[in-house]
């Protein structure tokens, strides 16, 4: 088994408060987050949609490049970005969708083994089944020449 780690530091009430968001590996190091970086414009800070984001693009990425392998092609680059929404939900919010747009150059595979490799990927890699709770979770692949 594998475990990784992260951590947060916040002081303050929501609205006004601030945080700072660490990783075990120091890839994130006291990096601020609040709530101006999730519901306003502030780009100084993170936000933990971002982070979703960024953890399911980049899981999704990994399992599709693994799945590439088993196959037995070789991916050339490979490009995941991941839209997070977070909707009002009553008095709270909740994240109703998250978008994966995956964009790759694979020597010797057609379109149809393209998509049910990323989508292999997208059912299978470890943030998709953890973030299973998301009504919406679509994927945008396309096969670059």
């Amino acid at each position: 088994m594998i475990e990784k780690k992260a951590s947060v530091h916040w002081e303050g009430a929501g609205k006004n408060g601030h945080g700072q968001v660490s990783t075990e590996t120091g890839a994130l190091q006291a990096y601020p987050y609040g709530a101006a970086s999730r519901f306003g414009d502030d780009r100084k800070g993170t936000n933990p949609e971002e982070i979703v984001g960024a953890a399911h693009a980049a899981c999704f990425t990994m399992a599709f490049a693994f799945a590439c392998e088993k196959a037995g092609v070789t991916p050339g680059a490979i490009d995941t970005t991941a839209a997070v929404r977070l909707a009002k939900e009553g008095e709270g919010f909740k994240i109703d969708r998250i978008a994966l747009t995956l964009d790759a150059t694979v020597p010797g595979i057609d379109d149809a083994k393209f998509q049910e490799l990323a989508q292999g990927a997208k059912k299978n890699c470890p943030l998709s089944k953890a973030l299973a709770a998301v009504p919406e979770i679509t994927l945008q692949a396309t096969l670059r020449a």
